[in-house]
């Protein structure tokens, strides 16, 4: 009894967490804080209430009242302000996940003295402020940030609780992440463009992932020596090596880099230089900029440099590591595999029906439209889906993903590029699903490094895998693709995208682009949009780039204007 009573006192000197206006009152004597005031006692391990029989028969249902919403949240930042983390978890709807990452808030992140202050409820969610301190041996450092909590109904009893996901803790956290500080696993970087130039995220806002992705891979190779800070570690990556996510292998767009959040003392950068363009990543930024679902990439055709990389909103990097439908860009793939199946041929007559049924499911074109007596070329350029599902019953299951794999070096997840990366899925599907794969939707993802790089190998005649880090750098291996189009194959395509740029759908944004040029655009429908993901593919002499406008709509008139104005910008 007397250290319980020790632990009260304790905790009764600890100011209680704002909620709004009102502070949460800490029952004076007992040892569980504000947690005593909504329910649960020292013997109940899940936190719910003490009821009688017929009341445990009841089940709460219907929506969360504001002081529903507002005492949960009042128990849960009380008792985490306290240092109760077993009454902090118990507001949870997950008690086992939020004790361990509220444990390793104090114990691994060596965060100390917090205090938060919750804002005006909207709804479910509840947003509140952080301030406090890290502490590492002698080092100290403020720490503040905002985050956010919902409270929903638990599964079961239908009581109040804090729906628990990491991004509660801190929203740069992910499920599975931890926050640790100490010396850092690696040493900092200092990333040059290709002219020697220092690059940093506050001269390219985008850049923020892209950097922490290069320190993660090349911290310990550049030179540099670590210093004491507070970061993110990301959950376990595939290999299992515990230090969290490394370049993509295996798990594709779930890949990225662990992140400083706070720096206690400084290290030593070591000098990584990469292949990106000053100008043409300020042309690339100034792009994006305000628009928060737009995402672009450039490429040296010949060599699969990578030249500049934006994101809007400068958060997740959707340009290397998004999986989206590609929608209609996707058709470039397929065309190349219809041309050398000798199922099309660029001015022979093709069919372009308004709808066509295959495999259970009638497919249609944009406003279904037809063009009667027309040929592949016209069918390509106005972007026809039933021209491309009409010949699904020619093809089999596994002839897309090969045509990806082989020729595009796709869908193989190798890539090296020196930073993670997602690279491309074409699965092998049937019936509906396969049909649909070939107008870029079923289970097909790509994203804007994904794209850039079909077109990159359209224009140079082969697959060269894109990358950031020359592979001279550190001896790595880049991806391959076992083989080429034939001539025959290859002019004909380039034909197909030619005359899209100066005559189809890609021609409004193309406009003005000269020089040898050929495009694609797309259009992606997703569950729940009320606009489409708008794409474009296209290259300019020996430079080709694409970009995504997430729910723009038509590619041509969202991620068109953005795609031509950095193959004008690069010359």
């Amino acid at each position: 009894m007397g250290s319980r009573r020790g632990a009260a006192a304790e905790r009764r000197r600890t100011k209680p967490a704002v909620i709004g206006s009102v502070a949460a009152v800490v029952v004076a004597g007992a040892g569980f804080g504000a947690y005593a005031m909504y329910g649960g006692g020292a013997g109940d391990d899940d936190g719910a209430r003490t009821r009688s029989a017929a009341a445990a028969e009841k089940v709460k249902s219907g929506p969360l009242t504001a002081a529903e919403v507002t005492s949960t949240a009042q128990r849960f930042l009380t008792a985490w302000q306290q240092g109760d983390v077993a009454g902090a978890a118990a507001a949870t709807d997950d008690a086992e996940a939020a004790k361990a990452l509220l444990t390793g808030y104090a114990k691994d992140a060596r965060i100390k003295d917090a205090a938060f202050t919750a804002g005006t409820p909207a709804g479910e969610k509840v947003p509140f402020s952080v301030k406090a301190t890290v502490a590492y041996d002698e080092k100290t450092a403020p720490l503040a940030y905002d985050s956010a909590l919902t409270v929903v109904r638990r599964a079961g009893d239908g009581e109040p609780r804090v729906d628990w996901h990491a991004a509660v803790v801190h929203p740069d956290l992910r499920d599975g992440d931890r926050l640790v500080t100490g010396k850092a696993g690696d040493p900092p970087v200092k990333a040059l463009d290709r002219n020697g130039g220092e690059i940093t995220a506050a001269a390219y806002p985008s850049l923020g992932t892209v950097l922490d992705g290069l320190r993660d891979k090349y911290g310990k190779k550049a030179g540099g020596t670590p210093g004491v800070e507070l970061r993110v570690v990301r959950a376990k990556a595939a290999d299992g090596d515990g230090k969290g996510s490394k370049e993509a292998k295996g798990s594709g767009a779930g890949d990225v880099a662990d992140k400083t959040l706070l720096e206690l003392s400084k290290g030593t950068p070591g000098t990584l230089k990469t292949t990106l363009d000053p100008a043409l990543q300020a042309a690339a930024e100034h792009q994006v900029d305000g628009k928060k679902g737009a995402s672009v990439v450039l490429l040296r055709a010949s060599t699969g440099e990578i030249l500049a990389v934006a994101n809007g909103g400068h958060g997740f990097n959707t340009a290397f590591l998004g999986s989206l439908a590609p929608g209609s860009t996707m058709k470039v793939v397929t065309a190349s595999m219809l041309l050398e199946k000798d199922l099309a041929s660029v001015n022979e007559k093709h069919p372009c029906p308004k709808y066509f049924s295959y495999g259970g499911w009638k497919f249609q074109n944009d406003d279904e439209f037809e063009i009667k007596d027309g040929t592949f070329k016209a069918s390509f350029a106005r972007s026809c889906n039933t021209a491309f599902i009409s010949q699904a019953p020619e093809l089999k299951d596994d002839d897309l993903t090969r045509q990806a794999e082989q020729v595009f070096g796709l869908s193989m997840n190798n890539w090296s590029v020196g930073v993670p990366t997602f690279d491309g899925r074409v699965p092998v599907q049937s019936k509906a699903q396969m049909a649909a794969s070939l107008i870029g939707q079923g289970g097909v993802r790509m994203n804007p490094l994904n794209m850039a790089s079909v077109s990159a190998t359209v224009k140079s005649g082969s697959f060269h895998q894109p990358y950031l880090v020359a592979p001279s750098v550190d001896g790595r291996a880049l991806a391959t693709a076992s083989r080429t189009m034939s001539a025959a194959t290859l002019g004909a395509l380039r034909e197909l995208m030619s005359y899209t740029a100066a005559y189809g759908t890609a021609a409004e944004a193309m406009a003005g682009v000269g020089g040898d040029v050929g495009a694609k655009t797309g259009s992606a429908e997703v569950d729940g949009q009320e606009q489409p993901n708008g794409w474009f593919t296209a290259y300019r002499g020996d430079v080709a780039a694409a970009g995504v406008v997430q729910q723009g709509g038509h590619g041509g008139d969202t991620a068109g204007p953005i795609v031509a104005a950095l193959l004008k910008a690069a010359g």
